[in-house]
Parts: C-alpha cells; structure tokens; sequence
C-alpha cells in the first residue's frame, strides 16, 4: 500500500492528468475462473467455441482450455521450460503462441515465441534478441500473415514496437527491429496493483479476427487501433479508442471473440472474464487517422485532453525505483 501511495503522489506531483474516456459499455461479467491451477492469468484467445488461456511464469508450457462458462476442458502441456511466459496470440490455422518475453530484471540476452499446435507434437522454440538490449514486454500480436509484433512495458508509459527482421528461426536467434513506439497516457479509471501508475503500463494485446483491429491494454484500460490494411505497425501510430476495464485487481489478459466482442480478465483466483459487446465497431474512421510524428499517443474519442507529462528528473527517478522494486518482490521470478 505504502508503494501505491507512494506512486500515485509522484505522478499527482508531476502533473498527470487523467485522460477522458471514449464511450463504451461497460463490461459484462461472463463467468468466473475459480480453477485453482489458473491463479496467475495473462494471456487470452478464443476460437469462437473455446477460450485459450496461460499463466504468467511457469516452468512448463501450460495453456488451458475453458468452455463458456470458464470451466478447464482441457490442458494443452509440453515439458519446455520457459524463463517468464506472458501473452498468448493464435494464428489463422489455430496455432497457439506464447510469449516467452517476461524480463522484470532487464537481464535476458534472448527471449523466445513458443509455438504450439492444438492438435499435438511438442512446442517449437524461436529465440529472438533485441537491438538495444533487454526490455520487459507484455503484450503480443500477430498480423494476418502471421508476422508477431512485440509491445514492450515501459514503466515511464512510452512502449517500444519490435517484429521480427526475417523469417523466424528454430531455435535461432532472429534478430528483432524496431518499427515503432506508443506512449499511454495516465488515466483515473480503478483497479490495477499499483494505482493510477499501472494505467501507463503495456500488459497484453490482441488482434480482431478480420486482423483491421489491434487492442493492447493496461491494468485498468483498453486501447483499440484500426489497422485497416492489416499493418499492424501503422495501425499503433494512429489515435486509439479508449475503453476503461475498472475494477481488475490486475488486469493483464485481452483477447476479440470472432464476432468482434472483446474478453479482459485478470490474475487471480475466483476473477471474471468480462465482455465488451461488438467492441470492433467502437473503432471510428477517425480513428484511421494517422497521429502527426510517428508516434501513437491514446487519445479519448471527444477531446484531446490528459497526456502523459513531461516530469522532473527527480520525479522520474522516484517513479522507475518504486515501480521496480514493487515488480520484483511483487511477482515470483526464476533467475
């Protein structure tokens, strides 16, 4: 609690602003998971008939099978042993994908897209590496053609965009390249474990069906960019659509049913899978816009109030020493 107070005074003393909301339903409660084995949720698909859902970490390849009323059908397992596993993205042939991007300590030299078949055989390990060092990501994203795009989680609110240079390789390493940044802007929309700090942070991502829709999400909000070509990386420089998500503990799973509906849930035992009804259409031509400079900033659909200020450098040092020391004794991390 001392670090959540601690937080929020930083950001109140450094001016942030919350930003206005675009209108939107609020979410629906669908179901609850009570399965005891999905107490850290992070990741979130759907085929129209099942959700696919992981935990963050893990020291196997784990993804479970839910039915509608967010009951386990089934485990889908492997023995490979990932370092943090964090998001999970299905290709058009049902491939699953998981995220093995987790870094809170900013010291993996490699991290790696894990690549299972629904219909069995074991995982195929792909290793990637960034052109600037480690970076903590979150969020992952498949275009139509199946290409990923990684959206790191910068604790200053300004993400970084990265996909691959090539084809990937098994076991590789493929080289990643940068090919965008977003910043999230602070907003007053509840929940999340660290305030309104947690609302400038990157924690998962999704693409619509039809793929002329991103979502990436924070611990309290939604942001939806229209990517109406399918070009994943112009899609995130344009004005996204807010949609608050109040009231998730900590909210790090995101994911489009087929028809448009968007599911969010969070960790923790006994939480809901909610529903944003036809989500996709709350994307507006003028969304298509692009933002002048190259760089998305989520703006509210009425008004461009509430950016992400520019802070002192105290400001900022306190900020990235208590946001790093709550992530670190917060969460279980294997060295």
């Amino acid at each position: 609690m001392r670090v959540v107070l601690a937080l929020t005074a930083v950001l109140m003393l450094a001016g942030a602003v919350p930003a206005a909301a675009a209108p939107a339903p609020s979410p629906e409660t669908l179901c609850q998971i009570t399965d005891k084995r999905i107490n850290e949720l992070s990741g979130l698909v759907s085929d129209g008939e099942h959700w696919y859902a992981i935990n963050d970490g893990g020291t196997k390849v784990q993804v479970f099978v839910l039915d509608r009323k967010c009951q386990v059908k089934d485990v889908l397992t492997d023995p490979t042993d990932p370092y943090d596993v964090e998001d999970l993205a299905r290709g058009k042939d049902g491939t699953l994908w998981l995220s093995d991007t987790g870094d809170n300590r900013a010291k993996r030299e490699t991290v790696a897209l894990l690549e299972l078949k629904p219909s069995g055989g074991a995982a195929v390990v792909h290793r990637l590496t960034y052109p600037d060092g480690p970076h903590d990501t979150e969020a992952l994203v498949l275009d139509q053609s199946g290409t990923p795009f990684l959206v790191t989680k910068d604790l200053l609110g300004t993400s970084k965009v990265y996909q691959p240079s090539g084809p990937l390789a098994t076991p590789g390493p493929t080289k990643l390249e940068q090919v965008g940044t977003l910043r999230v802007r602070s907003t007053d929309t509840p929940g999340g474990p660290v305030g309104s700090f947690g609302s400038a942070l990157i924690t998962g991502g999704a693409t619509s069906a039809d793929g002329k829709v991103i979502a990436l999400r924070t611990y309290t909000d939604a942001y939806l960019y229209a990517a109406p070509d399918g070009d994943v990386a112009a899609a995130l420089q344009r004005e996204p659509v807010r949609i608050p998500l109040p009231n998730e503990k900590q909210g790090e799973a995101i994911a489009f049913e087929p028809d448009g509906t968007l599911l969010s849930a969070g960790e923790g035992i006994g939480e809901p899978m909610r529903a944003i009804r036809n989500a996709t259409a709350l994307v507006t031509p003028k969304a298509s816009e692009p933002k002048p400079g190259g760089a998305a900033a989520p703006q509210p659909a009425e008004e461009n109030s509430g950016s992400f200020p520019l802070v002192p450098v105290a400001a900022v040092a306190a900020v990235v020493v208590l946001a790093a020391w709550f992530l670190l004794v917060r969460k279980r991390r294997r060295s």
